[in-house]
């Protein structure tokens, strides 16, 4: 027996994150009060009464999305997620383009938000305490905030946005029940969901506008690896997201309807949008509540931003692990067990965002905000796309006992709703940004633009690295079985290598199996 072990470096601590645990960090992705009450608005001026019905076709359309997206989660254990899947299914040159697309897409939904945390902070300053705070001093302060909340160990942050989404909806409940006490402002009414209400004009905008609310919540599957029993945990913690947003949004745009009337609250929310939500829980429960909502709000940004900087570190991680990254973003913190390398360049390339547009004397709400984000929300809604395309493709090339609902109908379905979906938006886009056509133009192309690159970048990779190449989204190996003694030989020194589920933290033992192979017909 050797005296000197040799240890792997230690990956992401798994069996750590229960169902609850991974739905807070997709539902407080979504940022669903700042969702409320700085986007509803809009909606409701767009689609009229009928807006709450967008909601809940969104969430219909991810919801039909989600049963094939579950399905092959059962059977896809990278920590790769979107990648990994589109590679299954439509091969690893989609695969690698949708790995950078996938970059693009959260970190434009995580960067940009910093400038809402600037206005939302400055917003609050305002109406509780009449002073003017910088919003670029706020920005940077939330920069050092969630690169800390992101550097702690997993369960840490699972704790932070628990207590922060109980929060944030919890308010939004509380409005909800005081206008359902009260009857609203003449009487209830589900003419919101009536045919001719729901058919206006305006509702391909409020779709737009209601799709980009869930933009996140396929995020489950990131924390596969941390996840217990994540063949169960993550379809649920999947469906639990996708409905519980559906129906939530729904049920709050509606009450607010309720609050100022069918035949008022159009015009309300076209005369202050930025003020719908606070004038009906100051009527419906108090000044009090108001006061408390400014500040809830800037809580929900801070949880959205930790949420979507989580999800941004693992795939950063995963990417190392390919030898698409450089291998420093594969650094695991051997103490908190958190990405913390992948977190501190993620945090320092929001930083030289953050401060350039500040320089370029940009708005942080018109513009950092609203066109980094707008790039991201469309390369997250192209990879739910082309995953729906890639599950009836991989379970043909696999034998398993899924039925062609969960296989095939489902995703087609999805596919269709989906691109739908995606053409509301690009032609919305306007409504989005604020911004002319000819920025509306470079935002929309950044997508087809970087998808292109990774597909450059795929065939390089084949052709000068085409060992990386090979194993890009390879299944990681199943943990070696223990071999039995033969007679009369000592079983091995019992020393542990490592607690590693990462495929770069390979056991030092001989018995190695052979990571399985890409189903892909691309290899």
């Amino acid at each position: 027996m050797s005296s000197q072990t040799t240890t792997a470096p230690e990956g992401l601590r798994t069996g750590t994150l229960s169902t609850a645990d991974i739905s807070f960090f997709v539902v407080s992705a979504a940022a669903p009060l700042t969702v409320m009450a700085g986007v509803a608005p809009i909606a409701v001026v767009l689609g009229g009464i009928g807006a709450p019905a967008g909601y809940l076709l969104a969430g219909i359309t991810l919801a039909v999305f989600a049963v094939g997206f579950t399905a092959m989660s059962r059977h896809v254990r990278s920590g790769g997620a979107f990648y990994a899947y589109i590679t299954r299914g439509l091969g690893k040159p989609v695969g690698i383009a949708a790995a950078l697309l996938a970059m693009l897409g959260y970190n434009g939904m995580e960067i940009g938000v910093y400038g809402l945390l600037g206005t939302a902070t400055a917003d609050t300053g305002q109406a509780l305490w009449g002073v003017d705070i910088p919003w670029l001093p706020v920005s940077l302060a939330g920069l050092l905030l969630i690169w800390y909340g992101g550097f702690r160990s997993i369960d840490f942050g699972a704790k932070v946005l628990g207590v922060l989404l109980v929060a944030e909806t919890g308010i939004l409940v509380l409005l909800a029940g005081g206008v359902l006490l009260d009857g609203g402002a003449d009487g209830l009414s589900l003419a919101s969901f009536t045919p001719d209400n729901v058919l206006v004009p305006g509702s391909a905008a409020v779709l737009a506008f209601a799709f980009a609310a869930f933009t996140g919540f396929e995020s489950t599957v990131i924390y596969r690896r941390e996840a217990r029993d994540p063949n169960r945990t993550v379809p649920r913690a999947t469906y639990i997201a996708v409905g519980f947003l559906g129906l939530f949004y729904a049920f709050v745009v509606w009450t607010v309807i309720q609050a100022f009337g069918q035949d008022k609250v159009v015009q309300a929310a076209t005369d202050d949008p930025g003020g719908l939500f606070f004038a009906a829980i100051t009527t419906y429960v108090g000044a009090w509540a108001a006061d408390l909502m400014h500040i809830l709000i800037v809580t929900s940004v801070l949880a959205s931003l930790l949420a979507f900087h989580n999800a941004i570190n693992r795939y950063g991680l995963a990417l190392a692990e390919e030898g698409v990254l450089p291998a420093v973003f594969g650094r695991v913190h051997p103490r908190h067990r958190s990405p913390y390398v992948s977190g501190i360049l993620q945090t320092a390339l929001g930083a030289v965002v953050v401060l350039g547009f500040a320089a370029a004397g940009a708005d942080p709400y018109q513009q950092l905000l609203l066109w980094v984000n707008t790039p991201g929300m469309i390369g997250l809604m192209v990879l739910q796309l082309l995953a729906a395309l890639a599950v009836p493709l991989f379970f043909r090339r696999i034998s398993h006992t899924e039925g062609r609902l969960r296989t095939v109908v489902a995703p087609a379905v999805a596919f269709v709703l989906l691109a739908g979906a995606i053409g509301l938006v690009v032609t919305n886009v306007d409504l989005f940004t604020g911004a002319s056509t000819t920025v509306n133009t470079v935002l929309v192309s950044l997508v087809p633009a970087v998808f292109v690159l990774g597909l450059l970048l795929a065939y390089r990779l084949r052709r000068t690295r085409p060992q990386t190449y090979a194993r890009f989204a390879a299944e990681p190996a199943e943990p070696a079985e223990p071999a039995e003694p033969t007679l009369g030989e000592e079983p091995s020194c019992p020393h542990p290598t490592s607690s590693s589920s990462t495929p770069a933290s390979a056991p030092s033992t001989p018995h190695v199996p052979t990571p399985l192979p890409s189903p892909s017909a691309t290899e």
